[in-house]
């Protein structure tokens, strides 16, 4: 499995995760067979956004219908550590429910890493211009 990334879609979430500091972010990668085309940033309604993430549960129901309408996917989900690290913590492996790629975006540095959870195998992600 490997992601391919428009610049674009990264710039895009890049700036949504950046608009969440000092909270973490999250949101979807759509699109089709592993190429991401629009980034769907989410709310993260967890009581303690500093330190983990949970995407309001209405809004992510409605993104997965409108997904569906649309014939396209769901190709990963997106997080921010908005003081790193680049690796999944206890709790997003905890909380892993979807069989695609979460991607891991550190605020510091502005690096991600993509990771099939719960068992952390890194995927690969093509940066597309």
């Amino acid at each position: 499995m490997m992601l391919r990334l428009p610049k674009a879609c990264l710039e895009q979430t890049l700036a949504y995760l950046r608009s969440a500091l000092p909270h973490e972010g999250v949101g979807l990668w759509v699109g089709r067979a592993g190429r991401v085309v629009e980034f769907w940033p989410l709310r993260n309604v967890h009581p303690r956004p500093c330190e983990r993430y949970e995407a309001d549960p209405q809004a992510l129901v409605e993104a997965v219908r409108r997904i569906e309408q649309r014939g396209l996917e769901l190709v990963a989900i997106v997080h921010s550590h908005p003081s790193g690290p680049l690796l999944p913590s206890e709790a997003d492996r905890a909380q892993a429910y979807w069989r695609v790629p979460y991607v891991i975006f550190d605020m510091r540095t502005g690096n991600f890493r993509a990771f099939c959870l719960p068992q952390t195998e890194e995927v690969p992600v093509w940066l597309e211009e």
